[in-house]
């Protein structure tokens, strides 16, 4: 009994530096989505995804090169991580999937919408996680469903107009979060078996090479494209990819993932925000009631801490934007 008190209290607790870590992550992420639709002025979607990724592998690869310089593992740790290939590397191929359809689908749509109402109905994915529990035979908690129930009071009024139609970005960037439940959950069942920035590496790989593949076929760029919107690139691709995800892996290395999640879950404030301050976007009355709505929902969702019979799901807000 003292012993599960003791584990209790920790849990409940997390070390000033995770605190710091995953509120810079979010701080980054949110005003990612700024950088978003600033890049689009000059480059398609597709381009701005292909160049930014790339960015973000290299980032990741050059860290785990300097890692593995710096670091040495134990010999155990590493049979342990090597014996689990399979799932790096599907688990890594997968990821970078489901990445590249939801980053495409969000650059997308945001040309049609805001970076603010972007940013919460991306944030739509940390509500869903909990409930494909429910198909999975996890077990799923009344907040839960109560957050369910506001978030899709506050999507509709966030995307729905009065004439009971949804614009085009909207349903683009609803479709991405579900895309990023799917990328959670696989993240979810891999990352506990893996080292988990050599699966990101593999990710951002897979998600690079479809990226280019995608733009050569479907997109007519030009170097003078890319380099009108390199500072969005950059700052999406190293300081949201790169940084964003090395911060986040440090906040959520033996910290409590509820707590971890709403912090993060804070993007979204900053992403109003950040489209405020830099873009002078408004949202109408009906948006911000839609908007808080969201945010509730989403503190709803993560509040009860997770039992082993519940999703213990880390939430990788794996967009990189």
């Amino acid at each position: 009994m003292l012993a599960k008190s003791i584990e209790s209290v920790m849990i409940l607790h997390m070390r000033p530096k995770n605190t710091i870590a995953l509120f810079i992550t979010a701080i980054i992420w949110g005003t990612a989505f700024v950088a978003q639709r600033q890049g689009m002025d000059y480059i398609g979607p597709l381009t701005f995804n292909a160049v930014r990724t790339l960015l973000a592998f290299i980032c990741l690869v050059i860290f785990v090169f300097l890692r593995n310089k710096l670091i040495k593992r134990d010999k155990k740790e590493t049979i342990a991580l090597m014996s689990n290939r399979k799932y790096l590397y599907s688990g890594g191929i997968a990821c970078g999937v489901l990445l590249f359809t939801a980053s495409t689908l969000q650059q997308t749509g945001i040309v049609y919408t805001t970076a603010g109402k972007a940013g919460f109905i991306t944030s739509f994915y940390i509500v869903l996680v909990p409930v494909a529990g429910v198909f999975l035979k996890k077990k799923t908690g009344i907040l839960v469903w109560i957050a369910v129930l506001l978030a899709f009071v506050g999507l509709y009024l966030l995307c729905i107009t009065e004439k009971f139609t949804i614009q085009k970005g909207d349903f683009l960037i609803l479709i991405c979060s579900v895309a990023f439940m799917f990328h959670i959950l696989t993240i979810d069942y891999c990352a506990p078996k893996v080292d988990e920035i050599m699966m990101s590496t593999i990710q951002f790989g897979t998600s690079t090479v479809l990226s280019f593949a995608a733009m050569f076929l479907f997109e007519e760029s030009t170097i003078a494209g890319v380099w009108s919107a390199i500072w969005p690139i950059i700052f999406v691709g190293i300081f949201s990819g790169g940084v964003g995800y090395t911060l986040q892996m440090v906040g959520q290395k033996n910290a409590n993932p509820t707590i971890s999640s709403l912090i993060m879950s804070l993007e979204a404030c900053f992403a109003v925000l950040a489209g405020w301050l830099i873009l002078h976007e408004n949202l109408s009355g009906r948006e911000l009631l839609g908007c808080v709505l969201m945010s509730v929902a989403i503190i709803l969702a993560q509040l009860k801490l997770k039992t082993r019979k519940t999703i213990t799901t880390t939430i990788d807000r794996s967009s990189i934007g």
